[in-house]
């Protein structure tokens, strides 16, 4: 019996330290100490150690919408103060072309109906053919640059007297294809003035609006409701009057009644045709051009 048992000792122990070598390995520890651990344990040391040696990925927070809110400046509200300051640094170019100087807003949608703020270094205006209906006082104030300026062809039915006062550098006006009935004052370098096809009567027009200006040289007056011709400044070398109401004219008109010997050297053209009068009635008013009115005649 005792023989049996040293038997089965014998066969079973070696056997039971197999099985453990099976799930147990040696680990070297510091200092040359063995260590017996679990097959489990080892392969999750082995697994962390290797998670441990993958490139850690840069994480970027991602705040949330609360967060965001409270984080991110909101657009202010502008005031219309504000508004109303940008539109009127520089409005125009935005509808119409701004070049150097120059700003052309010539049949403009949507529809113009006012002058627009200018560049303060506009030089010269082209705003023809649109909806302007009136010139105030405003319009070209802070404009001291402003040499020509064009609003042919619009429906201007007034323009307050100061409008272009302060334009002292102004040489060509075009009010050509408006709804007048009567002229601004008008500044003194002016060179060129057209106000045809307009409503113009003589009581609209000062006797002495064109007088004081000494370096007109060209006046178009020609299709209004005038009765009378105004006084014309001698610097002038063309002035159309063709198609108005005009029923009279004297030997004061463009010559000095009383001298016989004076010549207007400067007037090169007159045009008065399209008018109730006849030019063989009044003999004298022209025999000091240097050539008669042009246009056709009865």
């Amino acid at each position: 019996m005792s023989n049996l048992r040293i038997l089965l000792f014998f066969f079973t122990v070696p056997w039971m330290f197999c099985g453990t070598a099976r799930n147990d390995k040696l680990v070297p520890r510091t200092r040359g100490i063995l260590k017996i651990i679990d097959h489990e344990e080892l392969i999750s040391e082995t697994s962390t150690f290797m998670e441990q040696r993958k490139p850690k990925k840069k994480v970027v927070p991602t705040p949330d919408y609360e967060s965001l809110d409270s984080t991110v400046d909101q657009p202010k509200a502008e005031s219309p103060a504000a508004d109303n300051k940008d539109n009127k640094e520089l409005p125009t170019c935005l509808t119409c072309v701004c070049l150097t100087g120059s700003v052309y807003c010539e049949d403009v949608f949507p529809d113009m109906t006012t002058v627009p703020p200018l560049p303060k270094e506009t030089t010269y205006l082209y705003a023809r053919f649109n909806k302007i209906t009136k010139i105030t006082g405003k319009d070209f104030g802070d404009i001291v640059t402003l040499r020509r300026i064009d609003l042919s062809g619009n429906l201007i039915s007034e323009i307050e007297d100061g409008a272009f006062s302060k334009l002292t550098q102004l040489e060509e006006l075009s009010l050509a294809e408006n709804k007048l009935v009567k002229l601004p004052m008008l500044p003194a370098k002016l060179m060129s003035l057209n106000v045809n096809h307009n409503q113009l009567k003589t009581k609209g027009v000062k006797a002495n609006a064109f007088k004081k200006l000494s370096k007109l040289a060209y006046l178009y007056l020609g299709d209004n409701e005038l009765e009378a011709v105004p006084t014309l400044p001698e610097s002038l070398r063309v002035v159309h009057l063709h198609n108005n109401n005009i029923t009279t004219i004297t030997d004061e008109t463009f010559c000095k009644g009383n001298n016989t010997h004076y010549i207007r050297y400067n007037m090169l053209e007159v045009r008065f045709d399209g008018n109730p009068l006849m030019l063989a009635q009044y003999p004298n008013s022209f025999i000091c051009l240097r050539s008669l009115p042009i246009g056709h005649y009865k």
